[in-house]
């Protein structure tokens, strides 16, 4: 029996970032986190490409266009919905975490989910500080782990003799 599993390894990989400046303050956070992740990962500071969009909304789109492209390994999704007094939060949130999971089935490359979706602020907050519960660090080593991963498949690692 053959188990496959991803590396915490990177070196050498090509990274998007698809960070959202809607909320800005919590998705810096989460952009450091990540920018963190990579750098232990071994990834260099000229492997990865931050691409900022408007909102979450926008993130999907801008994710397909990217994976489209075939530069990038991987892609990292961060953004941030807090709830607020209307259904928008829950059109929103389902939209964007829809659409950055199609984005990854249509075209292969695996694209990652770090958009909080929150019910406060200071929840938003806590998920954005600098450390290891950080989840844009959290979707990060996600992406590492499924690039390295998806070599191992492609390799052939899974099919005996």
């Amino acid at each position: 029996m053959k188990e496959l599993q991803g590396s915490p390894k990177a070196t050498g990989r090509r990274f998007a970032v698809v960070v959202s400046t809607f909320n800005q303050d919590i998705t810096d956070g989460l952009l450091r986190g990540a920018r963190a992740a990579l750098s232990d990962a071994g990834v260099d500071s000229t492997g990865v490409t931050v691409v900022r969009v408007p909102g979450a909304f926008e993130i999907p789109l801008a994710a397909r266009r990217l994976a489209r492209t075939g530069r990038y390994d991987a892609i990292i999704c961060l953004g941030c919905v807090i709830k607020g007094e209307t259904m928008h939060f829950e059109y929103i949130s389902s939209a964007v975490s829809q659409g950055i999971m199609a984005v990854s089935a249509d075209t292969g490359i695996p694209v990652t989910f770090g958009v909080l979706t929150t019910l406060t602020e200071e929840q938003a907050t806590v998920r954005s500080a600098d450390g290891p519960d950080n989840k844009g660090r959290e979707a990060a080593l996600s992406a590492v782990e499924m690039i390295t991963l998806v070599d191992a498949i492609e390799d052939g690692a899974g099919h005996d003799g």
